[in-house]
């Protein structure tokens, strides 16, 4: 659909960006795992595999079925990912890793689009004990978020805040609990609950929305529009590009802070795919590797976890179908 193509001005330049990286400084992470054999599974992901009575070799079969079967899918893949500039293989990668090690994938594609309609007729919203997302953000602790005007900034910042000012603490007689600010705000069925094609979590595609808008013309989400989040999350012609514009900020955060170019390594971008928080985790790899510098040892490379390992594993498999 024409809303999905990326702007001339927005894809020259991304390309001019890239193009402007010094190359001599970055390194090049090269394919395959670093993990001879794979990292731990938590637990909550073996106890929801062994309660749908599966396997995650049942589960990586059915997300890769429908990949290779849904000709539809792979095409609009192909095309998200020639938008933001990233090797398909990456989206592929995070929806793998999702359904493997998250929740099984459904049998046909068109079932993503009647969830994403049934979520539309719910009327949601995003609140904590009747306040809402958007009066609670208005609270004087948030005041230097102001000062951000992406929407990736703006609300990383504000789940700084809470972590620093509100996480299991009692603010103006209130009780808020000592979770994540996804949890207790932006998933009003359940906490850890994700959704979609892409498993995206609502404060995520809240993150990413003005660089959806950038790159593929979508309409900006507002968090006091809930209803709009879900569906966006749902629908698969909506999710894809903010599944993109996570992988790609992956890349290019890791990139511009840490001096790593992990676009050539789709079990990393998984990786973070998974874990989130790719700014915090680049920082803290360029911290312990200017140390490591410092004390005449070399730099360590950035290291798949159990769900990027499965990506690595599996990259034949998922290469061939592109």
């Amino acid at each position: 659909m024409k809303r999905h193509l990326i702007p001339f001005a927005a894809s020259f330049i991304l390309a001019l960006s890239s193009a402007m990286q010094p190359a001599s400084a970055v390194t090049v992470v090269p394919e395959g795992n670093r993990n001879a054999s794979q990292p731990g599974v938590p637990a909550a992901s073996a106890k929801r595999t062994r309660e749908l009575n599966t396997t995650y070799e049942g589960k990586y079969q059915k997300i890769y079925n429908l990949l290779k079967t849904d000709s539809k899918l792979r095409s609009k893949i192909v095309a998200v990912a020639r938008t933001y500039g990233i090797d398909p293989v990456h989206i592929a990668g995070a929806l793998v890793g999702e359904h493997t090690y998250n929740v099984d994938a459904y049998d046909r594609l068109q079932t993503y689009y009647v969830k994403a309609i049934s979520y539309v007729q719910q009327g949601l919203t995003f609140d904590y004990q009747g306040e809402t997302i958007g009066a609670f953000v208005k609270r004087p602790q948030f005041a230097a978020c102001s000062q951000f005007k992406d929407s990736l900034q703006s609300w990383s910042c504000r789940e700084d805040i809470w972590d620093q000012d509100f996480r299991g603490k009692t603010v103006g007689g209130k009780r808020f609990p000592d979770n994540r600010f996804s949890a207790v705000f932006f998933q009003p069925f359940y906490a850890g609950q994700s959704f979609g094609l892409g498993q995206l979590s609502p404060l995520i595609a809240l993150q990413m929305t003005d660089m959806v808008n950038r790159y593929s013309g979508l309409p900006k989400l507002d968090a006091d529009h809930a209803t709009e989040v879900y569906k966006t999350i749902m629908d698969p012609d909506l999710t894809l590009p903010y599944m993109a514009a996570t992988l790609r900020h992956s890349i290019d955060v890791y990139r511009r802070v840490a001096d790593f170019d992990i676009s050539k390594n789709p079990g990393i971008t998984a990786t973070l795919y998974n874990t989130g928080g790719a700014d915090a985790r680049a920082r803290a790899l360029a911290n312990a590797n200017a140390a490591l510098v410092a004390s005449g040892q070399e730099p360590q490379l950035p290291e798949e976890n159990y769900y990027g390992w499965l990506v690595n594993e599996k990259i034949d498999q998922l290469r061939s179908l592109f």
